[in-house]
């Protein structure tokens, strides 16, 4: 049994774990890595990465069926689904190197391969090491929550763990859970040639703007994917394969994907040791430390937050912050963005319409605006709208739906979090033609009604007129 002394140990080498690592070794702390799984995390190995690479056969192959309105003769695709998957797995290799353990050490980082547990308030217990430091960083994750269905158990079912390692391709997929890892499978799977059911408890997307989320549901509705909202698996049977029992009738298919949610990973830290208190997951004050041992913090999904990666590493840099340099840092919500990236995408910022009317009243405007109100949008043919919430010039919130709606959401993502007026992006020339003219328009429009109705300057112009030379 060794003992080591460290400034900051690190537990969990996924995204946020990683970026304290790297960040910490690289300011001159002497840093502990404890890792009892992979390395990357579940965004490299079976989230954020793999689900993307699929999508993206998914969009090759859809493409070769749409191309008419363009004068382009639809044909059908030849979907190899191994081969698909083969892409998914390059992907994910190309990109192991960064997250991988030789660069890690490389940076001056001590990573142990092992599950960490506390055997003290200020003690972890990794395999055959004992590791005292300073601080720690619960940085541990979260994995797919499977509920408490009936005859779930006796079932062969996957989830977002299994399924890339699949390579047979289903012939009918059914999902439960219509929220963003649900729906990007069952697009996935129904473009690459599955029959795709998709059974949904409340509703789809249901933390989206509803208007939004109706149009890429729709969306996907018209690919021949079946979404069952406000319906609820009862029962699971081994009946012709898999049969999901709900109360509008039984759904059978070959194969089952569960994508309800997700669980912290807290279980095996021994947090009532550390003097930790935690529930769903470690409780943390607006710094990410634990208000019951300010020794450590959390970090990502084990913070109990919003589980996106980009959270996580939104995270790890308050904590670099205040367990490097001392400095005060508070983590905030307002400003963090999301993207579902089915086709079209569904992307938010800030508050909902639904949201930013209740906080704001009748200082709210909502401005509307669909993408064939550009010319790049028209000559795309791209479908789709954009909301923004907007008070007294500042944006508040902003909902896209359609082609790109992930990149279209940063100006609105970085006005939202540095408090910038719509005359930020409304005084910014963009290279034209582009989607982000949609942006600009988006600005533009709250203006306009000040400039071109209002009988002031409409005066004023008047005035200048008679007195120019």
């Amino acid at each position: 049994m060794s003992t080591i002394k460290a400034d900051i140990c690190i537990i969990g080498a996924g995204s946020g774990g990683l970026s304290v690592a790297s960040g910490a070794a690289q300011m001159g702390a002497k840093v502990v890595l404890v890792e009892g799984h992979k390395m990357g995390g579940d965004c490299l190995n079976y989230g954020c990465v793999p689900s993307k690479a699929l999508l993206s056969s998914a969009h090759h192959a859809h493409a070769m069926t749409t191309g008419a309105p363009f004068g382009v003769a639809p044909a059908v695709p030849q979907v190899d689904y191994a081969r698909a998957k083969d892409h998914v797995a390059e992907v994910i290799a190309a990109i192991e190197p960064h997250d991988s353990q030789e660069r890690f050490e490389g940076l001056g980082v001590q990573v142990i391969r092992d599950w960490g547990s506390f055997i003290s308030p200020t003690e972890l217990r990794a395999g055959e090491h004992t590791i005292t430091a300073r601080r720690f960083v619960i940085a541990t994750g979260s994995r797919p929550f499977v509920p408490p269905i009936d005859g779930l158990e006796s079932v062969d079912y996957h989830t977002n763990e299994t399924i890339f390692d699949l390579r047979e391709r289903p012939e009918h997929l059914i999902v439960i859970g219509g929220g963003p890892i649900g729906l990007e499978m069952a697009q996935a799977h129904a473009r690459l040639g599955c029959k795709v059911t998709v059974i949904e408890a409340q509703k789809a997307l249901g933390k989206d703007d509803p208007d939004l989320a109706a149009f890429v549901l729709g969306k996907l509705r018209a690919e021949g994917i079946e979404i069952r909202e406000e319906t609820a698996a009862e029962k699971v049977t081994a009946e012709g394969g898999v049969t999901v029992h709900t109360p509008s009738g039984p759904v059978t298919g070959s194969h089952l994907l569960v994508a309800v949610g997700r669980q912290v990973n807290i279980d095996r830290l021994n947090l009532n040791v550390a003097k930790v208190d935690h529930d769903r997951a470690v409780k943390v004050d607006a710094t990410l430390r634990s208000p019951s041992n300010r020794r450590v913090y959390a970090i990502g999904d084990a913070a109990g937050g919003l589980q996106f990666t980009h959270v996580a590493g939104y995270h790890a840099g308050i904590v670099i912050r205040s367990a490097m340099f001392g400095l005060p840092a508070k983590a905030r919500t307002a400003h963090i963005p999301w993207v579902t990236y089915t086709d079209p995408e569904l992307a938010q910022v800030g508050q909902t319409e639904a949201q930013a009317r209740e906080a704001h009243g009748a200082a709210l405007q909502v401005i509307r605006l669909s993408y064939d109100d550009t010319d790049r949008g028209r000559a795309i043919r791209a479908e789709g709208m954009l909301k923004l919430m907007v008070v007294k010039g500042r944006p508040v919130g902003a909902s896209i739906a359609g082609p790109q709606a992930g990149e279209l959401i940063a100006p609105w993502a970085t006005a939202i979090a540095n408090g910038h007026k719509l005359t930020t992006l409304a005084n910014t020339v963009l290279p034209y033609p582009t989607l982000q003219e949609l942006n600009k328009r988006a600005a533009g429009a709250y203006f306009s009604p000040k400039l071109f109705e209002s009988p002031l300057v409409k005066r004023v112009v008047g005035l200048v007129q008679r007195l120019l030379p």
